[in-house]
This record gives C-alpha cells, sequence and structure tokens, in this order.
C-alpha cells in the first residue's frame, strides 16, 4: 500500500483548486433532491392502490409488487448518490449507523455483501469517501464478493474479499496516479475520480492495494 500524492496537471480542468469537485457535487445534490420528491408520490401512489378496496387482489398482484419495490430501490440509490456525490461542509456529521444502511441498500439485489463496523459518528466528508470507496470495490469484483468497512485507529478501511477480481489500473490510478495523464473515466466508473479529487482537496491521504482475490482501500 501507498500514500498517493495527485499532482496537479493529473486532474482535469476545473477540477483543481476544488472548484470542479464542488460544482459537481452541487449539481449532484440539486438532482438528487429533485428526484426524491417524484419518486416518494409514486411510492405514496402505490401504497394507496394496496390499501383501496374497490381493486381487489391488486395489492398482491406480481404487478403492483414489481413497481413497489423498484420505487423503493430507486429511492434508496438516490439516497445513497446524494450522499456520496452531494455537497458536504468540513462540520456536517453522520451517523455510522446512517451510512451502513445506505450501504445495505446500494448492495441489495446486488452480488455484494456489505458489512459496516463501528459506532458514533463521522464527518460527511468522510462518509463521501466511505461510499465512493465502495463503490471502487464494486467495480473490482463485478462476480460479487464482500466488504467489510471498519474503523481503525488511523482512520477507516475498505476491505474486499472476493473469488475474483477484475484488473483497472487505469482506474486505480486516479487514486494514486504516478504522474502521467489520466484518461477521463467512463460515467459507470466515474466514483474513482471523484475519491481521488476528494482525498486530494480535504488532505486526507489514501492508501490502497488491489490483487487478484480482493483490495482494500484506507484513508
Amino acid at each position: 500500500m501507498r500514500p498517493v500524492t495527485i499532482p496537479a496537471d493529473a486532474i482535469p480542468a476545473g477540477a483543481s483548486g476544488g472548484l470542479g469537485i464542488e460544482l459537481a457535487s452541487l449539481v449532484a445534490a440539486r438532482l438528487c433532491h429533485d428526484l426524491v420528491s417524484p419518486l416518494g408520490a409514486i411510492g405514496n401512489g402505490v401504497e394507496l392502490l394496496e390499501m383501496a378496496g374497490e381493486y381487489p387482489g391488486l395489492a398482491k398482484s406480481p404487478e403492483l409488487s414489481l413497481i413497489g419495490e423498484s420505487v423503493k430501490a430507486a429511492r434508496a440509490r438516490v439516497r445513497f448518490y446524494r450522499t456520496a456525490f452531494g455537497h458536504a461542509t468540513r462540520d456536517q456529521r453522520t451517523a455510522v449507523t446512517e451510512v451502513a444502511q445506505l450501504a445495505q441498500d446500494y448492495a441489495r439485489g446486488t452480488r455484494l455483501a456489505v458489512e459496516i463496523e463501528g459506532s458514533g459518528d463521522l464527518s460527511r466528508v468522510e462518509a463521501r469517501m466511505l461510499l465512493l470507496a465502495l463503490m471502487c470495490m464494486d467495480s473490482a469484483m463485478p462476480w460479487g464478493g464482500r466488504v467489510l468497512v471498519c474503523r481503525s485507529m488511523s482512520g477507516w478501511r475498505v476491505v474486499g474479499e472476493a473469488s475474483r477480481t477484475r484488473s483497472q489500473p487505469g482506474l486505480w490510478g486516479w487514486l494514486a496516479p504516478l504522474g502521467a495523464p489520466l484518461s477521463p473515466p467512463e460515467p459507470s466508473e466515474v466514483h474513482f475520480a471523484v475519491l481521488g479529487v476528494l482525498a486530494q482537496q480535504h488532505h486526507r491521504p489514501i492508501l490502497w492495494e488491489v490483487d487478484a482475490t480482493g483490495g482494500e482501500i484506507s484513508f
């Protein structure tokens, strides 16, 4: 494992100085905020249909169950993304139990098993980094695996175990660039870049390693 040192020229234009990441986080927060209300309205509508007596059998129909489950999953993902990508000030705090719930909701319906150990609270910046690190582990273990998040004496550890992992040196380079220019990530892999820039912005060096059967990210 080695500490991260992100050279300024390795960060895309606009991200240095914190302006790019701050604007992106504000946009993410705005989008998630605006999506929560309509998803909540759909969920409330499903609940009213389930209680309506005019449509016998509707509450137990597979069609309504599918809509209800899809709305719950969408709302959980929006809450997760709002914390992971949304804006956070240095003095904001979040309960560890809340982060654990977000992680469990993220992993529900996937091949990933997530366990978060710890109590009390943590800074919102730490919460963002933990969830982004979880997404990085998920990308590294597309065939499934187990992720343990725990608080150590020096900070946080995100440890992944799997039967096999996917090699993505170009993406992990965002967490520990060697000075060479980095290629922009795909939209589905942007969490690597966001985590790397966030770590630099808040002066939280990242240690990481990944091999054929797992990996670890700590800060």
